[in-house]
Formats: structure tokens, C-alpha cells, sequence
């Protein structure tokens, strides 16, 4: 049985590599982008399946009355996939006031406004799933991504509060953590901050390397059947990572967060007074 599913971001990148996939197998697609024209091909040839609408995610009001239209257009909102967002590049001490407010603007606030939009429909219809896009960097850290990393991080937090305030609904959460992958998130899409401090060449260098691997790097193309699955799925996950690398990293990342709490745990203890 189709469904209806609005994706944010869905000009370029995961967010219209999922659209088309989705459109493919016959389900309805509400397509959100800032650059509507980047979504004509899939509006030749799947017609009146596709619904492409204009929006920035920034723009709270703007956020509603397109949920609305969505609505209107389908009649429901089965899956939101909140895929739109951006990195940004650079150390914490060098990052402007502006670039630290746009990063946390899209990719938290723009999160926050279309899911608070969405949950009305979810409500009244008693179903829906919320598919957050978070990066496996919304639960470990990397060096130069110090504001994307703060972004994900509150994405997590605020998607798994969701999920305990809505399941009574019929409404599902699922947080997809991607390790880096070959679409342009890492390169036209993203922002830089001033490299100016001396000091963090060692760390710029380091950081540099490590992106040359090829290795590191995902194929999107392999991330449509997980997408496919979760959206199928009658229980899907709270979370699920995407990419080997993101799995050999967070396996380890608890292993070592455990051994600490375990080393720490009098201590812990004892700190509660009684």
C-alpha cells in the first residue's frame, strides 16, 4: 500500500536520492527544497505523485502553511523524513556569532519547526513515523565540526523526547545516524569558517588526511533498501547508523563510555548523598 511522504532537503543529495526510490515503488512524495527547479525532472516524469513546494525550513510560519498544503494536496502525512541541514567546517574558537546561529537555526530549529507541524496531522490521524536525519556525529565528535556536532547532539535529545511523548499516538521515531558519505554535504553544500589561529594547523592537517581515505567515504546509492526498510518496518528502530564507519565507532565509543562509568561507579554513587 503507497504512502505519503514529505521530505525536507530533497533537492539534491540523500533527500532526492530517497524522493525518486520512493516515487519509483509508487508511493506519494511531498519534495521541500529551497531550489524547487533541482526537482522538474522527478515532476516530468511522475507527475501529480510529486508534490515540490518551496520552503526554508527557517521560517516557522512558512513551515505550517506548507504542512497544510501537503495535507490538503494528500489528505495525510504518513513519514516525514526531516532531511534538510548543512555542515559546517572549523574550529569552535573561530566560528563567527552568524555562522554558529545559521547552523543551529537549520539544522535544530528547522528540525523542531516541521516536526512541531507535522504532529498535528500525526495526532488526528493516530499514526505516523518521524524519520530524523541525525549523523552518527550527534553521538561522538570529530575535531572541526564543533557547532554540527552541538546541532546533531540537540537533534538526538530533542527526536528521543518525541518518541516517548508520542508513542501513545501511534507516532514512531526513528533517528538515521550516517557516517559521511559521497554526496556534496562535505563539499558545494557546506560552509567554512575563518582559519586564521596558527595553533590549529596541526589539527586542520590531521583533519585533511583523514577525508583523502577514500575508504571513509559511504555510497548513497547504498543507503536506499535501509530507508526503504525502516519506513516499512512495523517496529523500526529508535536509531539505526548508517555506514561501517559510523559501526566501528560507536561500538567502540560505548565500549570505552562503559568502562568509564563502570571505573567511576563508586564515586557516581557515592554522590547521590544517601
Amino acid at each position: 500500500m503507497s504512502k505519503t511522504i514529505f521530505i525536507t532537503g530533497a533537492s539534491k543529495g540523500f533527500g532526492k536520492l530517497w524522493a525518486e526510490a520512493l516515487l519509483e515503488r509508487g508511493d506519494n512524495v511531498a519534495a521541500t527544497a529551497r531550489n524547487i527547479s533541482a526537482l522538474d525532472d522527478l515532476k516530468k516524469k511522475y507527475g501529480d505523485q510529486i508534490l515540490p513546494l518551496k520552503l526554508d525550513v527557517n521560517n516557522r510560519q512558512d513551515v505550517f502553511d506548507t504542512v497544510n498544503t501537503i495535507e490538503k494536496h494528500f489528505g495525510s502525512i504518513d513519514v516525514l523524513i526531516n532531511n534538510a541541514g548543512f555542515g559546517l567546517f572549523g574550529t569552535v574558537e573561530e566560528t563567527t556569532e552568524q555562522q554558529a546561529r545559521e547552523q543551529m537555526e537549520t539544522n535544530f530549529f528547522g528540525s523542531l519547526w516541521v516536526t512541531q507541524a507535522v504532529l498535528p496531522v500525526m495526532r488526528k490521524q493516530k499514526s505516523g513515523h518521524i524519520i530524523q536525519i541525525s549523523s552518527f556525529l550527534g553521538l561522538t565528535t570529530l575535531p572541526l565540526l564543533g557547532l554540527y556536532n552541538a546541532s546533531k547532539f540537540a537533534i538526538e535529545g530533542l527526536t528521543e523526547t518525541i518518541g516517548t511523548e508520542t508513542a501513545h499516538l501511534g507516532i514512531k521515531t526513528t533517528l538515521i545516524e550516517p557516517n559521511g558519505y559521497a554526496t556534496d554535504w562535505a563539499g558545494a553544500s557546506a560552509v567554512q569558517t575563518p582559519s586564521d589561529i596558527f595553533d590549529y594547523n596541526p589539527v586542520r592537517e590531521e583533519f585533511a588526511k583523514s577525508g583523502d581515505n577514500p575508504d571513509i567515504w559511504g555510497k548513497p546509492e547504498a543507503t536506499i533498501q535501509p530507508i526503504v526498510d525502516i519506513i516499512d518496518s512495523v517496529n523500526p528502530p529508535k536509531r539505526l547508523l548508517l555506514g561501517k564507519i559510523a559501526y566501528h565507532t560507536m561500538n567502540q565509543v560505548y565500549r570505552d563510555r562503559l568502562e568509564d562509568i563502570e571505573n567511576w561507579k563508586e564515586v557516581s554513587v557515592r554522590a547521590h548523598g544517601y
